[in-house]
């Protein structure tokens, strides 16, 4: 076992999401997909609000069972989602809301304005790409979201064992777009210490629908932490189409910046790891900045091999 399992991720805490109406997407995220507030509007923590820059920051945390996203609006405002986006370009990152009626869910979501990406509604994917079904779309700001039903024996025992009547019970991945798919899982799993669980190459006239592409092929890995597996990550790569990639990273106060928020076991290191991994590992990765939180806590922001940010978070010792 490589030695950053020892310091590496731990779990996926929640995603983050730049909008410029916070009450807008709150609104959205409660009414189309089920989340609940998890508190009020308020200033971001001080701490978090220097990780993110120089604006002020106000923040919102939504929860969807035992899952938590949290919503940043800045001011001053970054820039607008990216016009003419596809699944395909690199700045796409989406969150993939597990349900067991995606017709039904689907419906709702529509019924509140989102965007869809998936052409002639919930698509169902052939045995070798999971014979899920599943239907993108996206939310006021542009973000892209999944909305996934498994069928009995296939994705995470835990979306099996919910007893629930709601239409949405938590999310299950988030999905980051990716330029060179070997380089990226070094990174996550050599430099921090995920685990690859499955790798498979989808190409099928349900892709191209969901996708709202034609002749798409993608290959699609599935990353889990090393101790909490749900939510985990998956790192897409298209070999076709190709995806744009942004002029310049995106900045956090940009409503294309998703992040990744992660508990990590040992902060300093991992550090250390991105400082020192070599080119085939971690570069253009970067460590942007860390603070120190009032309660102990401490966190860096990082950028991965393709500009997507990710916050890793040490608790007090």
């Amino acid at each position: 076992m490589d030695a950053r399992a020892d310091h590496g991720v731990r779990r996926l805490l929640r995603v983050g999401r730049t909008v410029s109406d916070l009450p807008r997407a709150l609104a959205f995220y409660r009414d189309a997909l089920g989340f609940e507030a998890a508190g009020e509007i308020a200033d971001a923590e001080p701490a978090l609000a220097r990780l993110l820059g120089p604006a002020r920051v106000r923040s919102a945390r939504l929860k969807l069972g035992i899952q938590e996203i949290e919503l940043l609006a800045f001011d001053p405002r970054g820039l607008a989602y990216p016009n003419g986006s596809t699944a395909a370009d690199l700045w796409f990152q989406h969150i993939a809301v597990v349900t067991p009626d995606i017709d039904a869910a689907h419906r709702r979501a529509q019924g509140h304005g989102s965007g869809a990406i998936t052409s002639g509604g919930p698509q169902r994917l052939p045995p070798e790409a999971g014979s899920v079904t599943a239907f993108k779309f996206r939310d006021p700001d542009g973000h892209p979201v999944e909305l996934i039903e498994f069928p009995r024996g296939t994705g995470a025992s835990h979306w099996h064992r919910q007893h629930v009547s709601a239409l949405t019970i938590g999310y299950d991945h988030s999905a980051i777009n990716v330029a060179d798919v070997e380089r990226s899982v070094a990174f996550y799993t050599r430099v921090l210490g995920m685990c690859e669980a499955s790798r498979q190459l989808n190409r099928s006239a349900e892709q191209d629908r969901l996708d709202g592409m034609h002749d798409v092929e993608v290959d699609v890995v599935a990353l889990h932490p090393r101790e909490v597996v749900t939510p985990h990550l998956e790192l897409l790569a298209y070999h076709h189409p190709r995806g744009r990639a942004a002029l310049e990273a995106p900045r956090p106060e940009d409503i294309a910046s998703d992040r990744l928020v992660f508990e990590v076991a040992n902060l300093d290191a991992l550090i250390e790891a991105l400082e020192h991994a070599g080119s085939a590992d971690a570069r253009p990765a970067s460590v942007i900045a860390s603070d120190e939180f009032p309660d102990g806590s401490r966190a860096a922001l990082v950028r991965d091999p393709d500009g997507h940010l990710l916050m890793l978070c040490q608790e007090k010792p």
